[in-house]
């Protein structure tokens, strides 16, 4: 199970029913950060999870609770994603397919977590060791994943288990915003 990482976080576990809910904490999330980061501030947000857990889905819905236009589309191929919404900065950064943490540093990614604006980062332990401490990790796993291999009878999709861990202050107090 993961750990908190700032001192004194206590985690929070929510569970998503559907994907209204997964919405819903979008939705609460980009509330949340919009007055930092049009003030120039900066938060790493970390998304834990298996292949098909949801982290792509929660971007895409943060991503337009945050103002983002047009197509929204996964950087698995590409790496990264910059976007723009009213007054921030947004990039969106998979590594799945990273086979070593130093591709990392090879591809100039320490400029772009040094900049201001939020920083959404998919398979982040495929950056192991390299990445700056994430303000906020969420952890999303299908709940029953592990004695279940086949969807529900009425092909419901199974609903999502999600821990946030704060791992700075700034974490903290975004995560201290969030309900539900």
């Amino acid at each position: 199970m993961p750990q908190a990482l700032h001192a004194g976080a206590e985690p929070r576990d929510l569970v998503w029913h559907d994907e209204a809910a997964c919405a819903a904490l979008a939705a609460q999330l980009a509330q949340a950060l919009q007055p930092g980061l049009r003030a120039g501030g900066s938060l790493t947000l970390e998304l834990h999870g298996t292949l098909g857990a949801g982290k792509t889905t929660f971007t895409r819905h943060l991503l337009r609770a945050l103002g983002v236009q047009g197509r929204i589309k996964s950087p698995s191929y590409a790496v990264v994603e910059p976007h723009e919404a009213p007054g921030m900065a947004i990039h969106h950064f998979d590594f799945y397919r990273f086979n070593d943490p130093q591709e990392w540093e090879d591809a100039g990614f320490r400029d772009l977590f040094g900049a201001p604006g939020l920083k959404v980062v998919e398979w982040p332990e495929k950056a192991a060791g390299l990445l700056p401490v994430a303000d906020l990790q969420m952890h999303i796993g299908v709940v029953g994943e592990a004695e279940a291999e086949t969807p529900a009878a009425d092909d419901t999709p199974p609903a999502r288990s999600v821990r946030l861990l704060a791992g700075t202050p700034t974490g903290q107090a975004v995560k201290e915003l969030l309900h539900g």
